[in-house]
């Protein structure tokens, strides 16, 4: 009875299928629940390209310890699903001439496939896909309740549009600061006056979810509007497009509003503190005041900054080339220098702008500004450094006290002033050695912390200045100018935007009805002046009104929501994903609340995650659910990396000299050895060395690193070469080869190094390919995929199997009783897995099943009291052999269902030692002795031995040391 794991894994996925043993229910109501686990994986977006063995990394991991949970008498909810909206969908579709639909239902299927292949235990009936209506009708009705909601500063949560209107016809807005614009001022009688338009206009400041305009980037190739994660080097990641700064309107969520909340429960998170760390960074929180500098006319350039105590040493002004009032103050002598500089600063991604330290840029505006304190005229700069989303748009530069500053005034030659507006001389105006201001009458002898609220006290007398907290963190960007993604249930009448829910909008018509359905249309180009593809389809977008208030003709958004719209908040359907009356029942997001485990890459910190506790908060201020943060324990797998191999090829001329031609020679030459090895001295030094890339090594490189002759000729016939070369191979027992170079990258199918795991699991199996790939390493350390290793995670499943089955006997398993020895394999074993669990530990689970095994197969042991917990034991990782061996020990349910085994102390507490027995102190053998042992009987035993006798050739006894715990010595 061999080990044949093709058919045993379809059997197993057969079983789990017929009797759907994976199915999760919510408690019913009236009954006592099972203790709960969520156990969650960062859903996939399902390209054409399917899956590669490093994307089921923490995948199997999740699997792991769901099986585990399982085990352990929990209810486990481990669900998947498909974040089927966005760009590349969209783009991947128009580049093979399909609709997104038809490509994202062919790659879910593709994917499903190799997910079911590699035996997880998803609950299948509980998956969710973003694309579909049925989904983003509640990320629309969600969309709404932000629209309808606003941040009530003073109680520190979302509320209900509602309430801020009741606020407003009782007393204005006095006791109600404006997010949006803090200039906003009105009382309740004021209010009461507005029209309609005028109310939705000082509304849409307050609202959670709002619109306005913004600088952004827009991809005129692509047709949208670009997040700033998604611009490299100033062209689109996805095709390397050009991009441009471009003022749009925009819908809007208000998370600065949550950012100081966002802070604090961080620390609530059972995250890694590099994770919460990226988080803190990205949100930003300084303390420090806004200053007003007066720029005449009427206008005033604001700016903030932490460190107001340094408002003396200001030499100039330098403000975001996109700030608003550039435009206004350039004189006209400098309006063309101006307007070159922003269409050179347009091109310029915020990364590159502000990691170049060195590069100083910059352009008068021809402006000045008026000192707040001391009346001094101030010369304003526009430069790339400085950037429109963060702080106001503007800073007070103080050369002596900021080295960008510093660059910048040297550059363009700035007279510079010290911190307290003296000539400078170099020397800082802070005491190293007692932290304390020198040098100044205002601010002399004062520690830091003192001098900044001396300051700040200072600019509010001034009626110039307030103290202010600011955050790095920007509102996030919700619009996207493409066809594959959510509509927005949002109405315009009179350009005035209503959600679908609205009275003024549903009154006598239909359209509060979601979901709002994304048309299916062939062509889905951008439309006009920067709007969405929907702008091209006038049947969807305009609408007619029945409000009988003489309102006839109407427009649905033509933008669509962004791909992190749906996945802000999929965690909270599959609590509840068949509710068709609501996103999820009350009871059902009580019962599972947060997700326990949520496993998934570090490159989401400061996107997904931060937007889905920010849903997360919003609802749960609303009354929603009834829990502020989504998801309790975070872990990052690491990442499985790939081998890529390289010719190096050496080119005579070098390109430096002239362009090649097909006649000059291109020689291919072994890795092994230097260029003047191979009989090319005579071709001079002018020479040029390039790497040629090879695909991954199982097609075309064998396991010692050969690219063969044979090899190289099929690379030519399917790639093609660019040049003509002559080949200089090595030569061993009549095979022609050339040594390749191996590098370990990323693994990607650009880089020619992906491994598909449909081709180990058809080789090898799924259980051999889920335990490899914890082998590998820690679960969150990156490490290299190598197809040798595998061999070694197969042949243990073949030992293991072999302690139940022979080829030639067949089922062997005895119901012997299990010896002491034996028992104590088994319960380390369950005391070393139980423990590897709770750390994620998962590598060294399988080193310590490896040594079990072996150990077991040591003492022949084909008992069931010890085989059949093992079988219990490694289902986790390799369920289908486990649930093979789980039906022959004679089990009529699943293994699933089965407890796991729990260890008896006595066999894992060592109750013995075995001593190094020495002859005249040379080691010579070791006895084993109980650790309770009486010295008398200890040594009687000794002398008793057959080959101490033989060691003590017949001399007598002279002195016998026995060292409890250590050592035994007989000396003669």
């Amino acid at each position: 009875m061999e080990y044949n794991f093709s058919q045993i894994e379809r059997d197993a996925k057969d079983l789990w299928k017929t009797k759907n043993v994976y199915k999760v229910e919510n408690p019913a109501p009236g009954t006592t629940p099972k203790p709960k686990y969520y156990i969650l994986d960062m859903f996939p977006y399902p390209s054409g390209a399917g899956l590669h063995v490093g994307h089921p990394l923490g995948y199997i991991a999740s699997d792991i310890y769901a099986r585990y949970k399982k085990l352990c008498g929990y209810n486990v909810l481990h669900p998947m699903g498909f974040d089927a909206f966005g760009l590349p969908a969209e783009q991947y579709a128009m580049e093979t001439g399909q609709h997104p639909a038809v490509t994202t239902e062919k790659n879910i299927a593709r994917y499903r496939e190799q997910l079911d292949n590699i035996g997880f235990c998803y609950d299948w009936d509980r998956q969710v896909r973003t694309s579909e209506p049925n989904y983003y009708k509640w990320t629309q009705w969600i969309f709404l309740q932000l629209f309808h909601s606003w941040y009530d500063r003073s109680a520190d949560k979302a509320r209900p549009m509602a309430d801020l209107i009741a606020i407003f016809e009782l007393e204005g807005n006095k006791n109600i600061p404006c997010p949006g614009d803090d200039t906003t001022s009105f009382t309740h009688t004021e209010w009461g006056a507005y029209s309609e338009k005028e109310k939705r206009a000082i509304l849409m400041n307050y609202r959670v979810a709002y619109q306005g305009y913004a600088q952004v980037w827009w991809c005129e190739a692509l047709g949208t509007v670009l997040a700033n994660d998604e611009v490299v080097n100033g062209v689109s990641e996805r095709g390397g497009h050009p991009v441009e700064r471009k003022n749009m309107r925009q819908w809007f969520l208000r998370i600065t509003e949550f950012a100081d909340r966002l802070l604090k429960s961080l620390d609530t998170l059972e995250w890694t503190e590099a994770m919460k760390e990226m988080q803190r960074n990205w949100i930003g929180k300084s303390n420090g005041a806004e200053v007003k500098f007066d720029l005449g006319e009427g206008l005033s350039l604001m700016v903030f900054t932490t460190r107001p105590d340094t408002i003396f040493g200001v030499d100039f002004m330098v403000m975001a080339p996109e700030h608003e009032l550039v435009d206004t103050i350039t004189t006209v002598e400098q309006k063309d220098a101006i307007d070159e500089y922003k269409k050179y600063v347009k091109s310029r991604s915020e990364r590159e702008r502000m990691s170049e330290v060195k590069q100083v840029t910059g352009c008068f505006t021809g402006a000045h500004v008026t000192h707040p304190l001391t009346g001094k005229k101030l010369p304003v700069w526009i430069s790339e450094y400085v950037l429109a989303g963060y702080g106001t748009g503007a800073i007070m530069a103080v050369p002596s006290g900021d080295d960008r500053d510093h660059a910048f005034a040297t550059h363009f030659k700035i007279p510079i002033t010290n911190v307290f507006g003296d000539s400078y001389t170099g020397d800082t105006a802070y005491s190293s050695k007692t932290g304390t201001i020198e040098n100044s009458d205002f601010l002399s002898g004062m520690k830091v912390a003192d001098a900044i609220d001396a300051a700040i006290d200072a600019l509010v007398k001034a009626g110039v200045g307030k103290k202010k907290v600011n955050f790095r963190l920007r509102d996030a960007g919700f619009s996207r100018q493409r066809y594959w993604g959510e509509p927005f249930p949002i109405v315009y009448i009179d350009d005035v935007p209503y959600g679908t829910d609205e009275s003024e909008v549903n009154r006598e018509n239909n359209l509060g009805t979601l979901p709002v359905e994304l048309p299916m249309v062939e062509h889905y180009k951008p439309g006009p002046e920067g709007q969405g593809p929907l702008a091209n389809i006038p049947e969807w977008m305009n609408i007619s009104l029945s409000t009988g208030e003489g309102r006839g003709e109407a427009f649905r958004e033509t933008n669509t929501m962004p791909g992190y719209a749906g996945s802000s908040w999929y965690f909270l359907r599959y609590m509840d994903p068949h509710n068709e009356h609501e996103f999820a029942d009350r009871a059902a997001t009580d019962y599972w609340q947060q997700v326990d485990l949520y496993i998934g890459g570090t490159e989401h910190a400061v996107g997904h995650l931060l937007y889905s506790r920010m849903w997360t908060k919003a609802l749960y201020d609303l009354g929603h659910i009834g829990f502020d943060e989504p998801f309790k324990k975070l872990l990052n797998q690491g990442m499985i990396q790939g081998k890529s191999y390289f010719l190096k090829v050496v080119q005579f001329p070098s390109p430096s000299e002239g362009t090649l031609s097909q006649s000059e020679r291109t020689f291919v030459i072994s890795q092994d050895k230097e260029w003047e090895d191979l009989g090319l001295r005579d071709k001079g030094t002018n020479f040029a060395q390039t790497n040629l890339r090879f695909r991954y090594g199982h097609d075309y490189v064998d396991p010692n690193g050969k690219l063969t002759e044979k090899s190289f000729e099929k690379y030519k016939a399917t790639h093609g070469l660019p040049f003509e070369y002559e080949i200089k191979w090595n030569e061993e027992n009549g095979q022609k080869f050339i040594l390749v170079t191996e590098e370990v990258e990323k693994m990607s199918k650009s880089k020619y190094n992906v491994v598909n795991p449909d081709d180990i699991v058809a080789q090898y199996g799924a259980d051999t390919f889920r335990m490899y790939e914890m082998f590998l390493g820690p679960i969150d350390m990156s490490k290299p995929w190598d197809t040798k290793g595998i061999e070694g995670v197969h042949r243990f499943l073949k030992k293991l199997w072999r302690l139940y089955a022979d080829e030639q006997k067949g089922w062997i398993v005895t119901d012997e009783a299990a010896t002491d020895a034996e028992l104590r394999i088994l319960h380390k074993t369950i005391k070393k897995i139980s423990e590897d669990m709770e750390r994620f530990s998962f590598n060294t689970s399988v080193s310590q099943f490896m040594i079990t095994v072996n150990e077991l197969g040591a003492l022949n042991c084909h008992k069931r009291g010890i085989l059949e917990p093992l079988a219990v034991l490694i289902c986790p990782f390799a369920p289908h052999i486990a649930e093979e061996l789980w039906h022959k020990l004679g089990n009529d349910s699943s293994v699933v269902a089965a407890q796991f085994p729990q260890y008896e102390n006595k066999y894992v507490v060592d109750n013995s030692k075995n001593y190094p027995v020495a002859i005249n102190g040379k080691a010579r053998l070791e006895l084993e002795f109980a650790l309770d042992a009486a010295d008398a009987d200890v040594q009687a035993a000794v002398l008793a031995n057959e080959a101490v006798q033989k060691w003590m050739e017949g001399k007598p006894l002279k002195k016998f040391i026995y060292v409890k715990g250590k050592m035994i010595n007989v000396v003669v």
